[in-house]
């Protein structure tokens, strides 16, 4: 975990992760949260707010309804935007194409600045030279690690999705499982893709791809449950975000299965979950840290010239590991909404 991670955190990718610290540091905010506190939200973060000319910065996102990652991630752009003196306009669809439209969107109302996700890239492919044509500057967040270079964005901040796969086979390993389901709730979206690889890879047991609709909870329920009566082998439940791990802990109950629950992401449930045991550990990849930087690095940009990784590498915002033994150090922090 990078440097606003807590320090009992279990690190995987240090030396990147230190571009993080130095952003942060630039940003002028603590290292416990991305913000000067945590419990502060945009209207806190304010105090030392920039008295450089107001911009506006466009952050697109690839959120379909009812996803509580989301909101991390947007509340740490709205800090960045608050102090920064940045106009934040948020957007998103899960459609790709969509998706695409609302980056046009952005770029018609002359903004200084776009920050997008890049689930499909080869959709947002053509919009992207638009933008860089226009002069605007675009960086990556979240999805993307893979191509954001092949598509000309400035920066990118997340975590590599495969490697935090492998990162979790490896645990699985660790745990002696045998045979694990991964759950993918978008198809299509190559960063939830990489991660299952990732998984397949470095795990020795025995790996399962299901697909299920993430829009539509119950059905994410019941397709899982029904994998699981399937097939009693299965002792580890792999999910890639907070909301259906929680699913799975009522899919696993009413299969009357014995497998266990590892997921991708935090929110403040999660934490409770790992706290109590329903849930045995989360891969935290830091969305209000992507956010933050994706705003905050705009405005470096323009009113510094600064830019992190030299256009070269990504900052890395994970993976880590949150479990029983270092819960208790980010669950504040999840219970305000900030991880």
């Amino acid at each position: 975990m990078d440097s606003s991670s807590p320090a009992r955190s279990r690190r995987i990718a240090p030396v990147v992760a230190m571009a993080a610290a130095v952003a942060l540091t630039l940003a002028g905010c603590s290292s416990s949260s991305g913000g000067k506190k945590a419990e502060e939200g945009a209207d806190g973060a304010s105090a030392g707010k920039a008295n450089t000319p107001q911009m506006t910065v466009a952050l697109v996102t690839h959120q379909a309804s009812g996803d509580t990652f989301w909101d991390i991630v947007r509340k740490g752009a709205e800090a960045a935007a608050a102090k920064d003196n940045v106009k934040l306009i948020y957007s998103n669809d899960p459609n790709a194409g969509n998706q695409a439209n609302l980056v046009q969107n952005a770029i018609d109302q002359k903004v200084d600045g776009i920050a997008v996700t890049l689930a499909k890239p080869d959709a947002l492919k053509d919009v992207i030279a638009k933008a860089k044509a226009a002069n605007i500057p675009v960086v990556g967040l979240n999805s993307g690690v893979s191509d954001w270079k092949k598509l000309g964005l400035l920066e990118f901040f997340g975590q590599d999705e495969t490697v935090a796969g492998e990162a979790l086979g490896n645990r699985l390993n660790t745990e002696g499982a045998k045979k694990a389901v991964c759950v993918i709730q978008e198809q299509g979206n190559i960063g939830l893709t990489q991660r299952c690889d990732g998984v397949k890879k470095t795990f020795s047991g025995t790996t399962e791809t299901l697909y299920v609709n993430g829009t539509d909870m119950p059905s994410v329920k019941s397709t899982i449950t029904a994998k699981l009566k399937q097939d009693s082998a299965i002792d580890y439940v792999v999910t890639l975000g907070a909301p259906f791990a929680l699913t799975s802990v009522q899919s696993v109950s009413e299969a009357g299965s014995k497998a266990k629950i590892a997921t991708f992401d935090l929110n403040k449930e999660l934490t409770g979950a790992i706290d109590k045991g329903t849930i045995q550990f989360a891969v935290d990849q830091q969305p209000y840290l992507q956010g933050y930087l994706a705003i905050d690095s705009l405005w470096l940009y323009k009113n510094n010239g600064n830019y992190m990784g030299g256009g070269e590498q990504p900052v890395l915002t994970g993976p880590a590991f949150v479990d029983k033994t270092n819960v208790d150090a980010v669950a504040s922090y999840a219970a305000k909404g900030t991880r």
